[in-house]
């Protein structure tokens, strides 16, 4: 049995605070044997740069994952193939930097495959992720039985029906992207754990990471506000999964919530 701990979006300097604090404790406590974060927020709440990659790189982290603000910033972007532990939706056109799955070791040496999905409802529309889903785990075939699936989106809907479309083909189905954490993790009839969406690692006396103040003026008044990070109720926010690692089912998952003290 080998256990993932996937970490959800980091969200600016208290997201990356968060995890400086958290993230080594959490994995010691826990007998963790691979970690995965999303950072597609960890610059301001807009991407990532190649200065807060490196400043990550010190952290037991093994995969990184995404999403749609991962092109957000330039430096990264036109520098993606330097970071091939960095995944981003595998159903954005090809011809795109990066790539949307990889193949990591545990130092055990059992490989574990990260695949990111992005959902098409309330999203940049781009290809269908469940036949993407198809493709890529064609691909992955025999390659890693241990497979942890991220999908991106917004309706809850979607996520759970690609829950229930990979249950007993991949090891874990975990959503992100809206920042709020929900309590139906479960595992689903033929092993798959699942979870909608395993919440946000920054300030949540916020609206999903942002300091409320700005984001109301945009809902009050329809018109654009920059957002700026919010700075109180630091947690580290994720899900945890034990695998059987020669079947690739689960057998449990479990919220993680870790709060920093202010």
């Amino acid at each position: 049995m080998i256990r993932v701990l996937y970490i959800g979006d980091v969200v600016g300097q208290p997201g990356r605070r968060a995890l400086h604090q958290k993230l080594e404790p959490v994995t010691d406590r826990e007998k963790v044997d691979f970690t995965i974060v999303n950072v597609e927020n960890a610059a301001g709440g807009f991407g990532v740069t190649e200065a807060i990659m490196e400043e990550l790189a010190e952290l037991p982290i093994h995969a990184y994952t995404s999403g749609n603000h991962i092109w957000d910033k330039k430096d990264f972007v036109d520098n993606f193939e330097h970071y091939p532990q960095v995944v981003r939706p595998a159903n954005y056109p090809a011809g795109n930097p990066g790539k949307g799955k990889v193949i990591r070791q545990t130092a055990s040496g059992i490989n574990v495959a990260v695949l990111q999905l992005m959902g098409n409802v309330f999203m940049p529309p781009i290809d269908n992720p469940f036949y993407c889903a198809d493709r890529e785990l064609a691909e992955i075939g025999d390659a890693a039985k241990v497979i942890i699936v991220d999908i991106h989106g917004e309706a809850s809907s979607e996520k759970q029906a690609m829950g229930r479309y990979l249950d007993g083909r991949v090891s874990a189905v975990l959503g992100t992207h809206t920042h709020v954490p929900t309590a139906d993790e479960r595992i689903l009839p033929n092993g798959t754990a699942y979870q909608t969406d395993i919440g946000m690692t920054g300030a949540y006396d916020s609206v999903i990471g942002f300091r409320p103040e700005e984001a109301l003026q945009r809902f009050l008044m329809n018109t654009p506000r920059k957002l700026e990070v919010a700075k109180r109720d630091i947690r580290l926010s994720g899900a945890l999964i034990e695998v059987d690692e020669t079947t690739g089912r689960a057998h449990r998952i479990v919220r993680i919530s870790e709060h920093l003290g202010e």
